[in-house]
């Protein structure tokens, strides 16, 4: 097992650190200024990274197909070519072979496998980096699903999980991205969202408890369990036949309105993502069906994540801060779901945010439609990434999954007017607050604001200037390349000690070749490790010159 885990840990890790290399190398070889050439290189770059990463994930499974679907979310995280990259990353895999599977059933169920079900069909109908979905029946005759769990799973996921940690010490050590997110509670959030995931008894809790939650809606069906036929890595639901909810094809050849599963599926994500609670955090069309009758089926409640009361609280008071033009307020509630970092300039992300909703005020953004939404998002995320924000650990899958519900809506009808949908939904939500009485008496105190916000914006539109964008970017070229120096510094040094351990090893053997080749070695990496640490203190020096001017 040790042997198998180092052959796993070692190739992803290499990887990655491969990755880093290119990058720094890229950096390294070009000037601080890009011209269109010098871009074009750099969007290849990071395709072929991407591509790599893709194969990879195919080819191994486990958490790297998990990891990469998590990532092509993570816009704060990720650039945009890498994130088009990874949603073409499908959680499809190879099914195993039966005898695996038929083996973990006979284990985990003992002699109920051979009594309780019948007419297992040993190819299975769905495959996926964690199980595979079987098609059987019970004794009765009644028609069932038997999901079991892939042959070494929880093995394969606690190496990669290793290598996960091995990958995030060198992105928190070594990169911006590292220096901007916070990578330990990340790490923390994926290792548990996932081996929740791999324990199928969470599954059947979590089932139970999204049934008991909807139990009075009727647009949403979810399929029955058989506890006593459920355990740690194999679970027996009931049969529901339907197709997935994105084949408009069908939903015309049944008549079913379109917008009416749209709006059944916004409602019940809006419901999730807006209120305490678990919420679905893989709805992607194969986990959602639509039966004949125009019912949607959700399965699979492997991958849920949970949004914390006082979060919804927050977030209100954000939404409220936006609506009474109270910007202090809808900072100081990101600050309180650690959007921003300590170190933020809450001023600057201040203005980004009060240009972004004048600017829908003004009509100048279209989000009447769902296209110019997603467009909205997509320009949103590109502001997280550049200025000091971050998306919590806590938050990471849910931002995952409000991507996919939209998307969902998007394809099944294209007409959809979130805004419009979401009115009420909000509107709602808001009253369902103790403290939304304090939105009509601040709308009072708040029409003498404009008033006392002359100065403010004076001193916004002195501070906002092209200078300060200049030293910003400059702020951020300099730290890539302080990293880049020390990254290759100590990389040199270390192979500098290790050619010097191969000299050494030879004159004890007494082996020419082994001294000639440890000791030339030895010479050149100290040299380049010489060299780029004179260039590391020239650039601190640059750096300090700047900042006493």
């Amino acid at each position: 097992m040790r042997v198998r885990s180092t052959r796993r840990i070692l190739p992803i890790v290499w990887m990655v650190i491969r990755f880093m290399l290119q990058i720094y190398w890229f950096y390294f070889l070009h000037s601080r200024v890009w011209d269109e050439q010098d871009k074009q290189e750099w969007e290849a770059l990071l395709t072929k990274q991407a591509r790599e990463y893709r194969k990879t994930a195919e080819k191994k499974g486990g958490l790297l197909v998990k990891l990469g679907q998590f990532l092509s979310s993570r816009a704060d995280l990720l650039p945009k070519v890498f994130i088009r990259e990874m949603e073409g990353l499908v959680d499809k895999v190879r099914p195993m072979p039966f005898v695996y599977s038929e083996a973990i059933l006979r284990e985990e169920l003992g002699s109920h496998y051979e009594s309780e079900i019948r007419d297992l069909n040993p190819h299975p109908i769905a495959s996926a980096s964690i199980g595979d979905v079987y098609e059987a029946r019970l004794k009765n005759g009644k028609k069932i699903a038997v999901k079991v769990q892939r042959h070494n799973a929880r093995q394969i996921f606690h190496m990669d999980f290793k290598a996960l940690r091995i990958i995030f010490f060198l992105l928190r050590k070594f990169t911006s991205i590292g220096k901007k997110s916070d990578m330990k509670a990340l790490y923390a959030e994926i290792v548990t969202i996932i081996s929740r995931e791999l324990d199928f008894r969470k599954e059947l809790e979590h089932a139970d408890y999204f049934k008991k939650r909807y139990k009075g809606n009727t647009e949403i069906n979810m399929p029955n369990y058989y506890p006593e036929l459920c355990t740690g890595r194999v679970l027996v639901m009931d049969w529901i036949e339907g197709r997935k909810v994105t084949d408009t094809d069908y939903l015309d050849a049944q008549k079913i309105p379109r917008e009416q599963v749209a709006r059944a599926l916004f409602q019940f994500f809006a419901d999730q993502f807006l209120n305490s609670g678990m919420f679905h955090a893989d709805p992607h069309a194969g986990n959602i069906m639509v039966q004949p009758d125009g019912k949607i089926v959700l399965l699979d409640f492997g991958m849920v994540g949970e949004i914390r009361a006082t979060d919804t609280d927050y977030l209100r008071e954000a939404i409220q801060g936006v609506v009474l033009d109270d910007y202090e307020a809808v900072i100081q509630a990101l600050y309180k779901m650690e959007f921003l970092l300590p170190s933020a300039d809450s001023e600057k992300v201040k203005r980004i945010i009060r240009k972004t909703v004048d600017l829908y005020k003004g009509g100048q953004l279209d989000v009447g439609d769902t296209d110019s939404f997603l467009q909205l998002m997509e320009e949103l995320q590109v502001i997280v990434k550049e200025q000091p924000i971050q998306l919590p650990a806590d938050f990471a899958f849910l931002g995952r999954a409000v991507s996919l519900a939209i998307g969902l809506v998007a394809i099944i009808y294209p007409q959809a007017d979130l805004v419009e949908w979401g009115k009420p939904v909000i509107l709602r939500w808001m009253r369902g607050s103790k403290k939304h009485s304090s939105i009509y008496t601040g709308i009072l105190t708040n029409s003498l604001r404009p008033f006392l916000s002359m100065p403010r914006a004076l001193v916004d539109w002195l501070t906002d200037g092209e200078k300060q964008r200049s030293w910003e970017r400059d702020k951020q070229k300099n730290q890539l390349m302080h990293q880049f120096y020390f990254f290759y510094t100590v990389l040199l040094l270390t192979l500098t000690a290790g050619s010097a351990y191969i000299g050494i090893h030879g004159i004890i053997q007494h082996t020419l070749g082994l001294i000639l080749v440890g000791f030339i070695l030895t010479f050149l990496f100290f040299g380049l490790s010489l060299i780029l640490f004179i260039k590391h203190v020239l650039l601190l020096r640059s750096i300090n010159k700047t900042r006493r001017l």
